[in-house]
């Protein structure tokens, strides 16, 4: 391999790194407000029609977090990344069941799979390989 294409893969490694932690980031700051869970998760939950309980935003907390922490894990990140595309999934279920705006609301949880997916796919030579050959 040349110099030129083993710094191109090494930056674009480093870009599937970044983009990853960003969704991580994100992930685990979501899944720390409903552990907590603050009022205005309570207040959002409601309004997207769920009974106002702390339970339940500490069971969903406890998922995306165990989720997240999968996907942060190299061994395991392929199946951390299904199981938060079927999380997302069901966010953007229940954004589209509330009547929310689509590009905000709705497509919210796509915009966020494919950074996750596009960061897994490019810090991952071995998937990369599986779905590019």
């Amino acid at each position: 391999m040349s110099i030129e294409a083993q710094a191109s893969t090494s930056g674009i490694i480093w870009i599937g790194r970044i983009l990853s932690g960003l969704v991580v980031a994100f992930l685990l700051f979501d899944a720390a407000i409903k552990l907590v869970p603050i009022q205005p998760v309570t207040d959002a939950m409601q309004e997207l029609g769920f009974i106002s309980s702390t339970q339940l935003a500490r069971g969903l907390g406890i998922l995306l977090l165990v989720c997240t922490i999968l996907y942060a894990i190299p061994k395991t990140s392929p199946l951390g990344a299904l199981l938060l595309t079927g999380y997302l999934g069901g966010a953007i279920a229940v954004q589209l069941r509330a009547g929310n705006p689509l590009f905000s609301h709705i497509l919210f949880g796509c915009y966020v799979g494919i950074a996750l997916w596009a960061g897994l796919l490019f810090r991952n030579r071995r998937l990369k390989s599986l779905f590019f050959t």
